[in-house]
């Protein structure tokens, strides 16, 4: 918690206002809900069957299909309901990355993984690429132990970050995470940016990607997360003549709402500025 206030503290929220808010709720998921017990964290594998071709304008793997929020809480959901059948009296609340809750933090606490160098949960033996939920309830559960395990002094995604948003192991600098420029950031991108992007026009994996934990990652099979033909055609020239409708034909229940057909359009053309 302390680190988490260090962190801010430092300006490394970057653009991330909303990171700031809350702080009181992010260190006691009681006043989520009122007498919570135990905190359920769930994680869902997102690593793509197949990607997107290298000369086509990149996505991140987290975007590619149906929108991970609507997902997650839809099984998260019904794992509640089924949580309320066993006990009656107990209240369950679903949290999937809206409300201020440390999932990272209760992910580990659960021993589902460790907060790797790359910032991202790493789950022994099966790697980063998935989507945290949580189930925050009245019923009093047997914790599990920790997950104790670190990256070591490994570093690599240090070395790969296109923008050098991670430095010693600390916290990611978010004003320079290419993730959050090109998903969070409004106004003009910085002219720093546009080398790093490469051709980047929605996040970036590089940190995971390079990472010796993800050499064991499996493509996922839920069939909400597979890519659409229309998504994995999609050029730096369809994304500039795209008009609103389109826009929101194509990425219609997708994550790539968040940066709106304007944020999009402002990334590929900083993109093809070079």
């Amino acid at each position: 918690m302390q680190r988490y206030r260090e962190w801010l503290e430092s300006g490394g929220n970057g653009c991330m206002d909303y990171a700031a808010r809350y702080l009181d709720v992010r260190d006691n998921p009681e006043l989520l809900l009122e007498g919570a017990r135990s905190v359920i964290v769930v994680a869902m594998n997102y690593y793509p069957a197949r990607r997107q071709s290298d000369d086509a304008p990149q996505f991140a793997y987290y975007a590619y299909g149906r929108d991970y929020h609507e997902v997650m809480r839809d099984r998260l959901q019904r794992l509640a309901a089924y949580i309320r059948e066993l006990d009656e009296g107990c209240a369950t609340r679903c949290c999937v990355d809206t409300a201020p809750l440390r999932e990272r933090y209760w992910a580990t606490q659960a021993g589902v993984g460790f907060v790797g160098r790359n910032n991202t949960l790493i789950v022994p033996g099966k790697g980063s690429f998935f989507y945290l939920g949580a189930i925050v309830t009245t019923l009093e559960l047997t914790p599990d132990e920790p997950c104790t395990l670190t990256c070591g002094d490994c570093g690599l995604c240090e070395t790969a970050c296109p923008a050098g948003a991670l430095k010693g192991g600390k916290p990611v600098d978010a004003s320079r995470c290419l993730s959050c420029l090109t998903i969070e950031y409004r106004g003009e991108l910085p002219e720093w940016s546009r080398e790093a992007l490469g051709n980047r026009v929605y996040g970036c994996d590089e940190c995971q990607r390079c990472c010796p934990h993800n050499r064991n990652a499996r493509p996922t099979a839920v069939p909400e997360l597979q890519p659409s033909e229309e998504f994995m055609s999609l050029t730096a020239e369809r994304i500039m003549a795209m008009d609103q409708a389109e826009f929101s034909r194509i990425f219609s229940h997708s994550a790539v709402k968040r940066t709106k057909l304007a944020g999009l359009q402002r990334n590929m053309a900083h993109i093809l500025k070079k």
